[in-house]
């Protein structure tokens, strides 16, 4: 369990930064990275969803990961989300993320064609063979992915003891307590729904990594130290509190990620450019939910921190 406590905590899902031409731009990725260990969260999960890796090429995927260690490594506890739609192409970043020094890659299984579980097994494991030194993360987000981590696919995937744990988003949270179950002191599980960060620790995450941390990192870590205090009538307070941030981030034309983009332009100087295509950039209708959310975000720090 001693080498699972650096994946304790609040683990924002890091956001793609392009420049102005819609491009990977390095020097606005060590920008957000400098603003996360400024902010005191304990690691970074890199290339995911919020990261747009299903929009982003294999070269772009590598300049961002490599723009993060170069800010984050010693650091930051780095996951780096590995996944693409085919096994050669996870498993060339797989080998690159290992060679930068990583500490643990990350997968969702693939998606469209529906798979047999021995495939998508046999898919994590030879992208996790491609990383013999890094530890494996499984990403499961049925919602999305159209695929469901099942007791019987992770129960063979804890044949590779390079599996720490899963990082869980569907959105039943009696999923967190079977694959915490099953993995047992030795193997972890991540609340993915931000949502339910509360419900998802209280059923046995011992960490969280979510898409809207970002936008305000500082709540999610006082929610996680009030859970750790056992301060659980304010912990739902809060919880409560994030979830009315969340609904209005999630209230707009535009992504919500290309929101939350506007917001930390506003709350913390922060330029990351837009989202890319075919997610939708924020619209001019759109700027009334991004000033509510930006000073909502605002009210809820005064109340709470």
């Amino acid at each position: 369990m001693k080498h699972l406590t650096k994946y304790q905590g609040v683990i924002p899902a890091f956001y793609a930064c392009y420049d102005d031409a819609g491009e990977v731009s390095s020097e606005r990725v060590r920008a957000l990275v400098r603003y996360f260990i400024d902010k005191g969260v304990q690691g970074l999960y890199v290339n995911g969803s919020s990261g747009e890796c299903i929009y982003q090429s294999v070269a772009d995927r590598k300049a961002v990961l490599e723009a993060v260690m170069a800010e984050a490594k010693d650091r930051l506890t780095i996951i780096a989300h590995v996944a693409c739609n085919n096994t050669k192409d996870s498993v060339e970043l797989a080998r690159h993320a290992e060679s930068l020094g990583v500490d643990a890659i990350a997968a969702i299984p693939p998606i469209y064609f529906r798979l047999p579980e021995y495939a998508v097994a046999q898919y994590w494991n030879d992208i996790s063979a491609a990383a013999p030194h890094t530890d494996f993360v499984i990403y499961n987000i049925p919602q999305l992915a159209g695929v469901a981590l099942t007791p019987s696919l992770y129960r063979e995937m804890l044949k590779n003891e390079r599996v720490i744990g899963v990082k869980n988003s569907s959105m039943p949270v009696q999923d967190i307590q079977t694959f915490a179950a099953l993995g047992g002191s030795e193997h972890i599980v991540f609340n993915g729904p931000d949502e339910q960060f509360l419900g998802g620790r209280l059923m046995g995450a011992a960490a969280g990594i979510g898409g809207t941390y970002g936008a305000m990192p500082e709540l999610f870590l006082k929610l996680n130290q009030l859970i750790a205090d056992k301060e659980l009538v304010r912990a739902q307070e809060l919880q409560f509190a994030i979830n009315d941030i969340i609904s209005k981030l999630t209230n707009a034309e535009g992504n919500m990620y290309a929101v939350i983009k506007a917001v930390l332009r506003i709350n913390e100087g922060l330029e990351l450019g837009s989202v890319r295509s075919p997610l939708t950039p924020v619209s001019p209708a759109d700027k009334a939910v991004v000033e509510a959310a930006s000073q909502l975000i605002r009210e809820v720090k005064e109340r709470f921190l």
